[in-house]
């Protein structure tokens, strides 16, 4: 848990991180673009919070936000992205699957809703380990008619699994409507399988924290899964490559209309402009700090370039390169 500074700090400092990363993008500095998490910031804020260090998270190629309110190092994280030897996973992992195993954050996925089994299997793993131990997944409103996420669905409630399921719906699957593309609705698909959801405002921390606390703690207790769907509207493209492409599938008004709940304006009017102003300077420093990390770094080495491709011990047998 945390207080409304905290959740504050966490928005902002997920927002002026996805903005200083699509700058490295322009620049040249982030090879093939991010998928930018502006507009969600309150889900990733609400949803760590209400972990414990020891919970862990499987996120999505939207997952920047995840892993920094998981706790992750910005400058490291930046690095990653730049795929420097510096960053998470030593630039081998990049926007898509950043990990951190000693903050519990098991990985980013590129593969849409594979982050749900993953989870749900380390939910599992802890129950047979008699950890108590909950596991956090994030999918998009995309991913809820995907083969393997309803099978997940049906193992995590048949076995009682300690998983919270939570939907970060945007209201669009690349450019694809919600409603061109889901029959019923997110919390049904939940429904039929005995699962108990909940659909919130996922543009306000507090809304999403306290969701997210019930469905955590229903799941510490042994009661099993939960599902959390957030609604929120990304702010800006699928990808970086609508920048340059600019497709037309939203309105400028609907835009406005979708940007007008800001998740950082939400949260930072809860606290008196002299100790927002202060976490907005300290947060510009990480950022800066973070930028100067990444551009400095260096990039692995490329006689290392099979390293970290199997467990230790295990190499690639001569030749087969």
């Amino acid at each position: 848990m945390t207080d409304d500074a905290g959740l504050y700090r966490t928005v902002r400092l997920i927002r002026r991180f996805e903005e200083r990363a699509i700058e490295l993008v322009r620049d040249g500095t982030i090879v093939g673009g991010i998928h930018p998490y502006l507009g969600q910031e309150a889900i990733a804020a609400g949803t760590c919070a209400a972990l414990r260090p020891g919970d862990v998270i499987t996120s999505t190629h939207r997952g920047h936000g995840h892993v920094l309110a998981k706790g992750a190092d910005p400058a490291r994280m930046m690095a990653e992205l730049a795929g420097r030897a510096t960053g998470l996973n030593r630039g081998r992992g990049g926007s898509m699957h950043a990990a951190d195993f000693s903050l519990g954050i098991l990985g980013a996925n590129a593969i849409v809703g594979a982050a749900v089994p993953i989870a749900t299997g380390a939910a599992w793993a802890a129950r047979r380990a008699g950890l108590d131990r909950v596991a956090l997944t994030y999918f998009g409103d995309g991913a809820v008619s995907q083969g393997v996420v309803l099978e997940t669905f049906n193992l995590a409630a048949l076995w009682k699994l300690p998983v919270v399921l939570v939907c970060e719906n945007n209201g669009f699957a690349t450019t694809t409507r919600v409603a061109d593309a889901v029959a019923g609705t997110v919390a049904g698909r939940a429904a039929a399988f005995g699962i108990p959801a909940s659909t919130v405002d996922g543009t306000d921390p507090r809304v999403v924290l306290a969701a997210t606390a019930a469905a955590v703690e229903r799941a510490r207790a042994g009661e099993g899964p939960s599902l959390v769907e957030c609604v929120a509207y990304r702010f800006d493209a699928h990808h970086t490559w609508e920048h340059a492409a600019r497709p037309r599938y939203r309105t400028d008004a609907e835009v406005a209309a979708g940007t007008a709940r800001d998740p950082v304006e939400i949260q930072g009017a809860r606290l008196d402009p002299a100790g927002r102003a202060r976490i907005d300077a300290e947060v510009e420093d990480v950022l800066e700090a973070a930028v100067r990390f990444a551009r400095q770094s260096p990039p692995p080495d490329p006689a290392g370039a099979l390293e970290h491709l199997y467990a230790d011990g295990l190499r690639v047998r001569a030749g087969a390169a």
